[in-house]
């Protein structure tokens, strides 16, 4: 992953690695430096400030502000406060707290090292306690919208009725949900094409077609001709449509104020006495943050007449727990949408497959693995970004001459994930303190998926194919009957992770992070009601992908965005009802 002082590595050349990186030329249809950013409007970047200039800033932007030396405070009046700026908090954005920085597409560099550090929680590498899954969460202004991989899928009728009927929730069945997913379409311009596939998602149709298999089209909130497989740090054309350059831009439109390098301790929590709407013992009267900078000491309080918590299923309950919140459901319920990966190497001298692993959309096709007919889908394909040091990551470690070997052939080392809508769940106990197990349906599921996907990679042409397991588990395809690749398949499993002492063992990934404070029709079945607001404190409201009932079991994106419309809408009639109170 590391580089020079001209964004290169010398093993790149041996190992075939040549992405277009940031320095060999401008990203298209860049403005210059000197000119504004779609959010230079509204944004205020704390990292670049002091205690002095901070407040005159604020200000500036149209804010209230006092200043309390004696508690060494800084007070902004607002409508909204809003944590966070990803799928959730951009679509509910007014003022926005955020402790990842801003970038745009001529910030974005395409090397991997910079990348993760700038734009990932944790620099991409947080795991669960047990190390058996990492976790992929986004950290800048846009979140996840920012560095994920395009897929828009809205939510599948059956689990949109699910959450209807057996949790209660009506919302889900509705019109009005209906006109929020095309709401959501039309703003982030998703298109249903895609004019020319990357070598994974090349293999992935010609192996299920070879195999019988239906291969479904992936829209995504970009243009067909985009082929770019270096949005996952950033999209550096600008062509990606995250929540930075759609929702974000609308609410700085309207006044909002992004306050970005900040990071939210806790929030301003009052009692109301007897109980109030809904038997609500508290009130939030807005959040208390502090910059990240250390030129500027002094806390922040941003009081408002409604807070959004918005960081998304890993940070939402641990902001909620830490302000003194007990519903039972906060932490719980984290469903993560599993993933396991297979690999296949293809030599370069096939004519229908060519360009390497890391050209072309990343997601632009899926294979949904059917279990009983009629029953939903018992995990989906699809192909993943695998950066050199990620790809590098996942290799099992048999041997420096093995290791080798899968390093100079990653170019043409194709990737295939099977993504489960897991039934088993896990918790979120702190900050990068999580716990989760995969259940044995989710387990059997995702066994399935892989043996599905080495199959399709055998049946597009792949010389080997194998897992990620911890002794190197792979096959030689060429030459090898059908009943010697069942043999194989056979010995295929999902198995513990490296802390089971299990002597070959393996590690789920996700991206995917839902139902941490869950939406429920009563306290007793979550954390916030069908309006997303708390079933503890009155005007605070959770607007992220930690309400969604369950597992969506799609790349949820757009499910997200979706209910965050919503819940928004309700939020902003009530503000204009006065049914939240003008003056805390």
């Amino acid at each position: 992953m590391q580089t020079d002082e001209n964004s290169k590595n010398p093993h790149w050349r041996a190992i075939g690695y040549s992405p277009s990186l940031a320095d060999d030329e401008p990203a298209p249809a860049e403005p210059e430096r000197h000119e504004k950013r779609p959010l230079d409007d509204g944004i205020v970047e704390t990292t670049k400030e002091n205690d002095a200039s901070l407040p005159a800033l604020l200000a500036e932007k149209g804010l209230t502000v006092a200043d309390d030396a004696a508690r060494n405070v800084s007070s902004v009046e607002c409508d909204v406060v809003i944590v966070g700026s990803g799928c959730g908090g951009g679509v509910a954005a007014a003022v926005l707290i955020e402790k990842g920085n801003y970038f745009t597409a001529r910030d974005y560099t395409a090397v991997e090292a910079p990348s993760m550090e700038q734009l990932y929680e944790g620099g991409g590498f947080v795991s669960t306690l047990s190390d058996t899954v990492l976790l992929l969460a986004g950290s800048t202004v846009g979140g996840g919208t920012a560095v994920n991989w395009s897929a828009c899928i809205k939510t599948p009728d059956d689990v949109r009725g699910e959450w209807a009927r057996e949790q209660g929730l009506p919302l889900f069945a509705t019109d009005e949900y209906a006109a929020a997913m095309d709401k959501v379409f039309e703003r982030l311009g998703v298109t249903a094409g895609c004019a020319e596939e990357g070598l994974q998602n090349k293999v992935l149709h010609k192996g299920c077609e070879n195999l019988g298999y239906k291969v479904e089209s992936v829209s995504r909130n970009s243009s067909e001709g985009h082929y770019c497989g270096s949005c996952g740090y950033g999209c550096r054309t600008g062509d990606k449509r995250g929540t930075d350059s759609t929702w974000l831009v609308d609410a700085v439109s309207r006044g909002a104020v992004i306050l970005t390098g900040c990071k939210a301790e806790k929030l301003l929590l009052e009692r109301t006495g007897t109980g109030g709407a809904g038997g609500r013992t508290k009130r939030c009267v807005g959040v208390v943050a502090r910059s990240t900078n250390p030129a500027i000491t002094r806390t922040l309080e941003v009081r408002a007449r409604a807070a959004v918590s918005a960081c998304g299923s890993l940070l939402t309950p641990v902001l909620l727990r830490r302000s003194g919140l007990s519903n039972r459901h906060i932490g719980k319920n984290l469903h993560l949408h599993p993933t396991a990966l297979v690999w296949g190497y293809f030599p370069d001298t096939m004519p229908d497959l060519k360009d390497k692993m890391y050209d072309g959309g990343i997601i632009t096709s899926l294979h949904k693995v059917e279990g009983v007919p009629g029953a939903p889908a018992g995990a989906i394909l699809e192909t993943p970004a695998m950066g050199l040091a990620g790809a590098g990551t996942q290799f099992p470690w048999v041997s420096g001459s093995d290791m080798k070997e899968r390093m100079l052939r990653y170019g043409r080392t194709v990737h295939l994930f099977s993504m489960v809508r897991d039934l088993g769940s896990g918790t979120v106990y702190g900050e990068r303190r999580v716990v989760y197990h995969l259940d044995a349906t989710d387990r059997e599921n995702m066994r399935e998926g892989l043996r599905r996907g080495l199959r399709v990679l055998a049946a597009a042409g792949a010389a080997e194919i194998g897992t990620h397991r911890s002794d190197g588990q792979r096959f030689a395809c060429r030459g090898a009957t059908e009943a010697t690749l069942e043999e194989f398949l056979d010995g295929v499993d999902v198995v513990r992770g490296p802390q089971s002492n299990a002597e070959a063992w393996s590690l789920c990934c996700t991206a995917h992070q839902m139902g941490s404070c869950r939406m429920g029709a009563t306290a007793r079945n979550g954390a916030v009601d069908a309006r997303g607001e708390s079933w503890e404190a009155e005007n605070l409201y959770v607007c992220d992908g930690s309400v969604l009932p369950s597992a969506v079991g799609v790349n949820p994106m757009v499910t997200i965005q979706s209910v965050a419309y919503c819940l928004a809408t309700g939020i902003a009639e009530s503000l204009r009802r006065g049914s939240v109170p003008e003056k805390i």
